[in-house]
């Protein structure tokens, strides 16, 4: 007769048990509380204003989850972001048209990826102390190129199109090319063989190049991703903002990592979704327009992100070491019965 007091678990039940799933189910009970109690959550303007908000974190946190699924980390993405746009003004400043400015500002990304990932990959460097030194570097290239100035006057379409939505709906325009973005960063960490790849690196880089698996070239590409898609952000942001300063997304880095290891990723690489990714981003994006709202001071807000990040490296943690605690505990042989006298 089966004992079921040791039955396995149902897949169903193991999927509810996921922290990915419980964060999820956080951003619903979130945003289901916000519309019944917070004051003017639910309208089109705020709900716009959310979505556009959370877009810069949303994109970046696509190839940060694939970065760091293979165990590696990027915390110069802000100052990327900040630097592409500093470009932009400059360039715009000096005459050059849209067009140009643009896909020079994403090859631009392209390039600091490339420092990145070349001085973590070839010369053996820890990517959180070799991104925390471009960070700052990139950041005062960006002071160099456009100084104090703030540059306000790009094309009217083009800022239409970084704050305008679709329609009549709350739904930023910005979100279409973001929505392609995520299906094909779903479609690569999920379904192909690069995704296996960046499970197989980070769970254990020693296996996956013993299984054929070219860790530095993916590690490589994977950095390029990353800054690729973080000038691409900074454009938006300064068209979003109809604003191009030097100092344009600082502090995003942060809220990126802060969002991608609320959604379940592993720190240490090997673990996570794209889809609990992208719940940490829009509960983080939520939580803060509600603390807004509500008149929590940024300062504050600050403190509950960080909060956020601590906890979000923790709890994981915590959750599978008491769940091979209790997989021990079943798994243990029962004690032997004393033989009656």
């Amino acid at each position: 007769m089966t004992d079921l007091g040791k039955a396995a678990p149902r897949p169903w039940a193991r999927d509810a048990l996921r922290w990915d799933t419980a964060v999820g189910a956080l951003l619903v009970v979130l945003l289901v509380c916000s519309f019944a109690f917070v004051d003017n959550f639910g309208n089109a303007l705020n709900l716009s204003f959310l979505i556009g908000n959370t877009l810069p974190i949303a994109l970046i946190a696509l190839p940060m989850t694939l970065l760091v699924v293979s165990g590696e980390i990027d915390l110069s993405v802000g100052s990327t972001a900040g630097l592409a746009g500093a470009v932009m003004g400059r360039l715009w400043n000096a005459g050059m048209a849209i067009e140009v400015i643009i896909p020079l500002c994403v090859l631009l990304g392209v390039v600091c990826g490339l420092v990145n990932g070349l001085l973590v990959t070839r010369l053996g460097l820890p990517s959180l102390a070799v991104t925390i030194g471009t960070l700052a570097a990139y950041r005062g290239i960006a002071q160099i190129v456009l100084g104090s100035d703030s540059v306000t006057d790009f094309p009217q379409q083009y800022l239409d199109f970084g704050s305008g939505r679709i329609g009549g709906s709350f739904v930023p325009q910005a979100a279409v090319p973001w929505a392609v973005l995520l299906a094909v960063a779903v479609l690569v960490l999920h379904a192909t063989p690069v995704g296996r790849s960046l499970f197989a690196v980070g769970a254990s880089q020693e296996a996956a190049r013993f299984a054929g698996v070219r860790v530095k070239r993916l590690k490589l590409s994977m950095f390029v991703a990353t800054g690729t898609v973080s000038a691409l952000t900074g454009v938006f942001w300064a068209l979003h903002y109809a604003s191009a300063r030097y100092d344009n997304a600082t502090g995003l880095e942060l809220s990126v990592i802060a969002a991608v290891l609320l959604g379940g990723i592993d720190f240490d690489g090997g673990r996570g979704t794209l889809g609990g990714a992208v719940a940490g981003v829009f509960l983080l994006g939520a939580l803060q327009n509600v603390m807004s709202l509500v008149n929590v001071s940024a300062q504050s807000q600050t403190l509950i992100t960080g909060v956020l990040l601590v906890v979000s490296v923790l709890a994981p943690r915590v959750a599978r070491q008491v769940a091979r605690a209790r997989h021990r505990t079943a798994a243990a042989p029962p004690p032997p019965v004393p033989a009656a006298t």
